[in-house]
Parts: C-alpha cells; sequence; structure tokens
C-alpha cells in the first residue's frame, strides 16, 4: 500500500472521527437491545428454570447457523462492495450489487427455512434433547424475513449510516421480549417444551418487525438514490463481475461465520453426550447445559453490543481506506477500534469476575441453587469477552483489506481446538460444564492469535502494547479491586446484597472512570473521536485528572 503523507494527520482524525460515530450509535442502540434482551431472559429463566432454558438454548445454535449460511456473509458483502464503489464515486454499481446480493440471499434463506422447520425433529434427537424440537420450528421462521433485514443493514453500513440498523435492532427487540415472554407466560401452564417454543417465536416476530421498518426507511430514501445516480461515475462492471465478486466475500465470510454455530451445535452434543457418559444424569445433564445460556449466556453477551458495534463500523471504514491507500487511515482505523474493544470489554470481564456471585444472586432471586452452580462457569467465560473482542477486531480488518479467507481458516482451527478442549476437561467431574468454558476461552484466544499474526503480515499494522493493552488493563484490575471492597463496605453497613451488589457496580464505574485518566488509559485524542468527548474530558481536566 502507499503511503499518502498529503494531509494524513487530518484524513486520518475524520476516518477515526467516523468510525466511532458510527459505533457509537450502534452501542447505544446494542445497550437498548440488551437492556430488553436482559428484560426477556432474567424473567424466562426465573420461570422455566434451566431445564426450559435448555430448550430455549438449544434452538438458537441451530437458528444461527442456518441464519448464517442464509445471510451472514451478504451484509459484509454489501457493505464493502457498496463502500469500495460508493468511494469511487460510482453510485450505480453500488446499487446493483445490493440488489444481486439481496436476491441470491433470499433463495439461501428459504432453503435455509425448510430445512430447519421440518428437520426439527431430527435435530433436536441430534441434540439428545428431543424437547428442543418445537422451540427450533418456532424460531425457524424467522429465517424468512432475515435476509431482508440483513442485506438492507448492510447497504446501509455501507454508506457509513448506522442509524438504520441501530434503530431497527431496538424495534427487533421490543417487539421481541414483548411476543416472546406473552407467549412463553401463555404457554407455561402447558409444558415448560411449550414456554420455550413461545419464546423463541419472539425471535421470529422481532425479524418481522426490523425487515418492515428497514424496507419503510430505503424506500424513503428513493429521492436521495436517485440523485446519486444521476452525479454517479460511470464504470464499466458486468454482472458476471459483480457475482464473482459477491461469491469472492461471501463463501469464505459464510463458512467462517457457521464454523462456530457449527461447533456449538456439536458442542452441544458433546456436552451432554459427555456429561451422561461420566456419571451425570439426563436432568443434571439438562441443568449443567442451561447453567451457561440460562445464567451465563445473558451477561457475557452484554459487553458483545459494544464488539459488534465497532467490527461493523470498522469494516466499511477499514475498506474505504484500504481501496483509496491511505495508509495512516488504515492503521488508524484498526488502532482505534482495537484500543477501544479494550477500553469497555477489560472491566466488563473484571467487574463479571469479582463480582460473579452478587450479580448472578441479584439476577436470578428464585434459583439461587442454579445460580451458585453458575458463579465459576460465568468467572471462566468472562475471560471470553476479551478474545472474543481481539479475534473479531482482526477478523474484520482482514476482511476489510480483503483477505476473506484467512480469518476463516484461523477461526476453524480455533474451533477445532474448542471441540477437543470441551471434550477432555468436560469429561472431568469436578471441571463438568466448566470445561465447555475453558473451551470457548481456548477457541477465541486460538482464532485471535493467529489474525493478529495475518494482519502483521499482508497490512503491516504495528501495534502499541503498552498502549493498546496494558494502560487499560491496569485501571480495570484497580476497579475489580475496589468493587470488591465497596461490596464488603455496603455489605457490613446494611447486610443486603442488591445494595452492596448496586453500590459496588457504581462505585467501580467511578472508578474506572478516574484510573483511564489517571493511567493515561485514554488520551485526549482519542477521546475527542466520541460524540461530547471533548465535554467528558473538560470535566477531567475540572476534577484535576487530567491536563
Amino acid at each position: 500500500m502507499e503511503n499518502n503523507n498529503t494531509q494524513q494527520p487530518n484524513t486520518s482524525h475524520k476516518a477515526a472521527s467516523r468510525l466511532m460515530q458510527g459505533a457509537t450509535i450502534l452501542a447505544i442502540a446494542g445497550i437498548l437491545s440488551k437492556v430488553f434482551g436482559a428484560i426477556f431472559r432474567i424473567p424466562l429463566t426465573n420461570m422455566i428454570g434451566a431445564e426450559g432454558q435448555s430448550y430455549y438454548g438449544a434452538a438458537y445454535p441451530v437458528y444461527q447457523f442456518f441464519y448464517v449460511i442464509a445471510t451472514a456473509g451478504f451484509p459484509v458483502a454489501i457493505s464493502r462492495m457498496v463502500s469500495e464503489r460508493i468511494a469511487l464515486g460510482d453510485y450505480i454499481n453500488a446499487n446493483k450489487s445490493f440488489k444481486l446480493a439481496l436476491k441470491v440471499s433470499l433463495v439461501i434463506s428459504v432453503i435455509s427455512f425448510i430445512i430447519c422447520f421440518f428437520g426439527a425433529k431430527g435435530i433436536a434427537t441430534f441434540y439428545g434433547n428431543p424437547g428442543a424440537e418445537n422451540s427450533i420450528r418456532a424460531i425457524s421462521i424467522a429465517l424468512l424475513f432475515t435476509p431482508i433485514a440483513a442485506s438492507l443493514r448492510g447497504y446501509f453500513q455501507g454508506h457509513q449510516n448506522m442509524t438504520p440498523t441501530a434503530v431497527s435492532q431496538v424495534v427487533e427487540q421490543i417487539v421481541r421480549v414483548t411476543i416472546g415472554l406473552i407467549l412463553a407466560y401463555i404457554f407455561f401452564r402447558t409444558s415448560l417444551e411449550n414456554a420455550a417454543a413461545g419464546a423463541t417465536f419472539g425471535a421470529s416476530a422481532g425479524m418481522i418487525a426490523a425487515m418492515i421498518l428497514l424496507l419503510s426507511i430505503y424506500k424513503k430514501n428513493l429521492a436521495t438514490r436517485q440523485e446519486n445516480m444521476r452525479k454517479s461515475v460511470v464504470r464499466d462492471e458486468s454482472d458476471n463481475a459483480r457475482i464473482k465478486e459477491l461469491i469472492e466475500i461471501v463463501i469464505p465470510i459464510t463458512i467462517g461465520s457457521s464454523i462456530m454455530p457449527l461447533m456449538m451445535i456439536i458442542d452441544a452434543a458433546v456436552i451432554m453426550r459427555r456429561l451422561q457418559a461420566t456419571g451425570w444424569t439426563l436432568a443434571m445433564s439438562k441443568t449443567l447445559y442451561g447453567l451457561i445460556s440460562g445464567y451465563c449466556d445473558p451477561l457475557v453477551n452484554l459487553p458483545v453490543v459494544f464488539i459488534d458495534a465497532i467490527t461493523i463500523s470498522l469494516i466499511p471504514a477499514v475498506t474505504t481506506a484500504f481501496t483509496l491507500k491511505k495508509k495512516a487511515d488504515l492503521d488508524g482505523n484498526i488502532k482505534t477500534g482495537l484500543k477501544t474493544m479494550m477500553v469497555i470489554t477489560y472491566p466488563c470481564a473484571i467487574g463479571l469476575i469479582v463480582l460473579a456471585k452478587p450479580i448472578l444472586h441479584l439476577l436470578f432471586p428464585t434459583k439461587l441453587d442454579e445460580a451458585d452452580l453458575a458463579i465459576h462457569t460465568l468467572q471462566i467465560l468472562a475471560f471470553s469477552i476479551i478474545a472474543l473482542a481481539i479475534m473479531r477486531t482482526m477478523s474484520s480488518s482482514l476482511q476489510g483489506i480483503g483477505k476473506m479467507t484467512l480469518p476463516v481458516i484461523n477461526l476453524f482451527i480455533g474451533a477445532v481446538v474448542k471441540i477437543i478442549v470441551t471434550f477432555i476437561l468436560v469429561g472431568i467431574p469436578a471441571l463438568n460444564i466448566n470445561g465447555a468454558a475453558f473451551g470457548t476461552v481456548c477457541a477465541y484466544l486460538t482464532a485471535a492469535i493467529l489474525n493478529y499474526r495475518g494482519l502483521r503480515k499482508h497490512a503491516n499494522v504495528e501495534l502499541d502494547l503498552k498502549d493498546i493493552f496494558l494502560r487499560p488493563l491496569l485501571a480495570s484490575v484497580i476497579m475489580g479491586v475496589s468493587a470488591i471492597v465497596f461490596y464488603e463496605i455496603m455489605y457490613l453497613i446494611h447486610p443486603g446484597n442488591t445494595l452492596a451488589t448496586g453500590f459496588a457496580i457504581l462505585g467501580a464505574i467511578v472508578v474506572y472512570f478516574v484510573m483511564v485518566f489517571v493511567t493515561k488509559a485514554v488520551s485526549r485524542e482519542e477521546l475527542a473521536l466520541v460524540p461530547k468527548g471533548d465535554k467528558i474530558y473538560e470535566i477531567a481536566v475540572r476534577l484535576h485528572l487530567a491536563k
């Protein structure tokens, strides 16, 4: 790649600023979505318990696998193809690329729905969990509508417009929670299997609502698209060339994205069978498996909001910089994305580790025995948040520079590591389900290391380990210690878990805010990239935390 030095610091700053603005919009929407998700999962778990969650949780890896096949590669492909052409001023072929990808994804999604809906019984039997059949069938309906929603999100993201994606995510979650809880409550009177199926159908209803909203936004922007078409440069590009490019992007991304869901399907079967083979009863095996999907996943997935927001914004930003051969923008975007990941995911992971028991008791007061069983599993899975953040940042960066196959190979290697580690460790009675948690951490960490090696080789990216990793880690560790101290002090004053936990979390937030400035984990320039970041820095200056 060439080095364009003309006004690079300024353009690099603007590129990073656009990246962070898009990520912030998606993060806010993601937080709201996760709040609604917590509103959904927490009362649902309190209602149906670990056994019911084993049915509900079993449906999602299957759905995710077919969802990935039908749609995963297309939003990324559309985002990359659209942003690349817009960078060159070619709005005509950007629009044609979007429509082509949408048609192909529709065909694949219908086939996936048929397999998932009519094969639900066989899939549940393969799981060794036949009660999950209705849940698998209920959620498969979403596959008919996801390609339209996913393709439209990719189209808007290619324009570096994250608002439609953000709004549709919130609407999707509101509908999912409302419909899912209502149906779960209605069917709970009949059986746990039916209650779980009612809950999973909420995902289908939410996706339908998101699709309708995105279509309305797309149609509303017709005048803008027509204006862009009129001012577009004219480039000769055949349908065959677009199809070839689409295939080159979609196939490796789809394969890569389907690896983990496929491994999760195999993982679920391995866990259930391995537990029973080492002396656990079927009922206890269901309970242990339900600890991950019911108690740990809702908490571990909260930081994924920020991970998704950053990676979605990162791909078009990296693609644009790479297409225009702006090395400073490329390096700046990757560094900004990774640094932001660490500043966010470190405290999330450490907070879950040190406050695992209080948080689980706070959220699941009617299932304290099962919540206690989930403590160590949650603490182990907390490390996967950091590993996943690094892996996803590197993977998105590789996709942005056109290296589509490499992240796939690396993730496959990580998935194989997961299966091996899970099989060995779950078979140790003292570890049981915790072995699966260790397997997840090992999988993400392996893929992350391999992705970083690939990024150094193909983009000549060098990272400042102290600035990106060590300073945020120091601030987070101090925050974690303070959280324990705050909890113990408040519990001595008022012996109640709810108040002590809330006080510890609020105190930890304040300590972390202070420590990111004391340790210089965040600079003034980096904070300025975030909306209202300059005002945040002014507050730090007034508090004598920064100069």
